[in-house]
């Protein structure tokens, strides 16, 4: 006999095929309920509403300077783009107007590409190439003349209007929209940094402005005008061949960092863009907005610069050149170029980096980057110049380094030196005679050429260039900015490499200054503060940190890393200067009898000043006699040195003229009483012979 089936199992299963049932009769009256009672209802809503998907920009991260100060930020500005709706041209073109009224009404603009002029008609092209290539690329006949294409325009975009201006601001922007290409899921820009106001009244008057959106975006704001321009560096519209090696990162109406900080760390600084969504009618109008993904600001940068610092370095230097030309301090000069450094002696940190002239970097425009003021060049870092006697102390280095004097070792300066060319000391040139026996040290204080010609006649270039050399000239010191140049420090080797024979008149030459050598004022900041500091290696540097979003810091490592990469530099391998400290000892005494020590060459310009410095000035002959640049190379204090300070005049002609930048950065750093600066006007310029 068989077994008796589980009623349990079967009650179980008889229960699951009911709830099954009732499932499905569920589904299909809300189906019926979708399809047949309310089917009209929701088509009709269906192709009345589209959705559309809108970039929500995100904003670039700020740069600020070391104490926090924002030196560029982010604003926001209003914009306007158009979808494609399904409206005929007449509703388009009745729309266009109403956002040129708009605009006009709050002294907005549009986005105006449209080649054409209408009074009297021309074309905007200034070749004809240019034209034949426009007209081709929209299907114009190449003969036609600027009236004519203007009428064949207006037909084109059935604009009826009879007046002229009008009709050709429509037609600008229905232009823009078919140069561009629009659909009801990607939209064309048509005006940007519109006022507060327009961006209201287009808002409220949406269901008239069909297809037309207005988005919030980000822009770049500089919050002191060409305050640390040349460090900042400007952003512009992403170019084609930028964009195509950026495509799964950027869109072709991103802007992207040009120049400065703002392209070395443009990877950091621009943000994640986020997703907003649109519904709207067919017709155009707005109905729902929504954020489908936030975006995400881009990392701040902190910079070493201390902004006040800053404004006093390029305020000073501004003054001190034009100064020079008025003849304040004795003989005028041509000068209208200069730049300074200010560094932290221990770190390496650039604390001011000026360069003048400078430039506003949020109203750069790339057709004035050929200015031939020369004002978007970074001279701080990008020009190298002949040091003259600030190239003293290296000279005085090489000599003490090798033992081939002592500090107590004593030269007489009969004012010719007897070999070669038989150049002359300054010293003689002044007064008719020489400085007499003077050490180390009383011949940087009274800036003896005499005393360097030995010198290098005893080292031999080679051995001279070699402590330059340890000393950072004429190799990149690293920084973070594009355009380091690494100068130029003479030495057979260079000399072989340009196929120039080498005399011991350039020996003599280059022992004061001259020659071949060449330093850009970074360079010169370095190798002042590896004197200060007692000979240590520093990492020169403009960045402090780098800080994400969600406060997290980037590691150095990384940034040092993707910097090395960006710019297309390595780290040259360098060490101490391993000098004895004795030997520095005596060149920062020397340095220290130039700007604090009646006698030293620019005594008379820091007598006002209320704290011990050292300091040497340099007036540095060029290939034109007529114009010799000035320099200041020093550090501050003298006892426990924190800054190093160089100041550069191009054609500024004494260096002792630059001593007014190099005061007011000291007094301002050190929370000096700032007082009116009175030079001695007849202070002796110091000029170096060259051959």
């Amino acid at each position: 006999m068989g077994k008796e089936k589980n009623p349990e199992g079967r009650l179980r299963y008889n229960i699951l095929t009911t709830v099954v049932y009732i499932i499905g009769i569920i589904l299909i009256i809300q189906l019926f309920n979708l399809q047949i009672v309310h089917g009209a209802e929701y088509r009709e809503q269906s192709n009345s509403r589209l959705t559309r998907e809108t970039v929500l920009k995100a904003a670039r991260g700020s740069i600020k300077d070391r104490t926090g100060v924002e030196l560029v930020t982010t604003d926001t500005k209003y914009s306007v783009e158009i979808y494609s709706t399904k409206v005929d041209d007449q509703t388009l073109n009745k729309s266009i107007q109403k956002f040129i009224e708009i605009l006009e009404s709050n002294k907005d603009e549009f986005i105006d590409n449209l080649p054409i002029e209408v009074t009297p008609f021309k074309f905007t092209q200034e070749t004809e190439e240019e034209q034949k290539k426009w007209k081709a690329n929209n299907d114009i006949d190449e003969n036609y003349t600027a009236e004519q294409t203007f009428y064949y325009l207006k037909d084109k975009y059935e604009v009826s209007t009879e007046d002229i201006e009008l009709a050709r601001k429509i037609i600008a922007v229905r232009y823009e929209i078919t140069r561009n290409g629009y659909s009801t899921t990607r939209s064309v820009k048509l005006a940007s940094n519109i006022s507060d106001i327009s961006a209201v009244q287009i808002r409220e008057q949406n269901a008239k402005l069909s297809g037309m959106n207005v988005t919030a975006e980000p822009t770049v704001s500089y919050t002191s005008g060409s305050l640390a321009s040349h460090v900042l560096g400007y952003v512009g519209a992403i170019s084609e061949k930028e964009y195509e090696t950026r495509k799964d990162t950027y869109r072709n109406d991103d802007i992207i960092g040009k120049d400065g900080i703002q392209y070395v760390l443009e990877e950091y600084l621009k943000g994640t863009d986020g997703v907003k969504q649109v519904d709207m009618t067919v017709e155009g109008a707005i109905t729902n907005e929504y954020i489908a993904e936030e975006a995400i600001a881009g990392s701040d940068v902190i910079l070493t610069i201390d902004a006040n610092l800053q404004k006093v370095a390029e305020d000073a230097l501004k003054q001190n050149i034009a100064d020079i030309v008025d003849g304040k301090y004795g003989t005028k000069y041509n000068a209208k170029a200069g730049a300074v450094v200010v560094m932290d002696i221990n770190t390496g940190e650039v604390l001011a980096l000026a360069s003048y002239p400078d430039y506003n970097p949020g109203k750069y425009s790339e057709e004035y980057s050929d200015d031939n003021t020369g004002r978007y060049h970074n001279r701080a870092i990008s020009s190298s110049y002949p040091p003259g006697s600030t190239f003293k102390m290296a000279v005085a280095t090489a000599a003490l380094g090798t033992e081939t004097i002592t500090t107590t070792t004593r030269i007489n300066d009969t004012g010719v030196y007897p070999y070669s060319y038989h150049p002359v000391c300054w010293y003689y040139k002044s007064y008719g005679g020489g400085h007499g026996y003077l050490n180390v040290s009383q011949a940087l204080k009274y800036s003896c050429n005499y005393f360097f010609y030995e010198m290098g006649y005893r080292l031999g270039i080679d051995k001279i260039a070699e402590y330059a050399s340890r000393y950072g000239l004429g190799k990149r010191t690293g920084i973070e900015l594009t355009g380091e140049n690494r100068g130029t420090v003479a030495s057979t080797e260079y000399a072989e490499s340009i196929n120039y024979t080498w005399y011991l008149a350039d020996t003599l030459s280059a022992s004061i200054g001259q020659s071949y050598n060449e330093f850009t004022p970074l360079q010169m900041a370095k190798y002042i503060s590896m004197i200060a500091n007692g000979g240590k290696y520093i990492d020169v540097s403009i960045i402090k940190s780098v800080i994400n979003s969600d406060g997290s810091e980037v590691s150095k490592e990384e940034i040092e890393n993707n910097v090395n990469k960006k710019i297309g530099t390595t780290n040259e391998l360098e060490e101490d200067l391993n000098v004895s400290e004795e030997y520095l000892k005596a060149i920062r005494q020397g340095m220290k009898g130039v700007t604090s020590e009646s006698g030293g060459t620019a005594y008379s310009y820091f007598t006002d000043l209320d704290m011990v410095i050292a300091g040497k000035t340099g007036s540095a002959q060029t290939q034109n006699e007529d114009i010799v640049h000035a320099w200041f190379a020093g550090f501050a204090p003298y006892e426990n040195p924190e800054i190093a300070v160089v100041v550069l005049i191009e054609g500024g002609g004494s260096g002792g003229y630059t001593s007014y930048t190099a005061k007011r950065i000291i007094e301002e750093y050190f929370g000096m009483n700032s007082e009116k600066v009175t030079e001695d006007k007849t202070a002796e310029s110091s000029v170096e012979s060259i051959r």
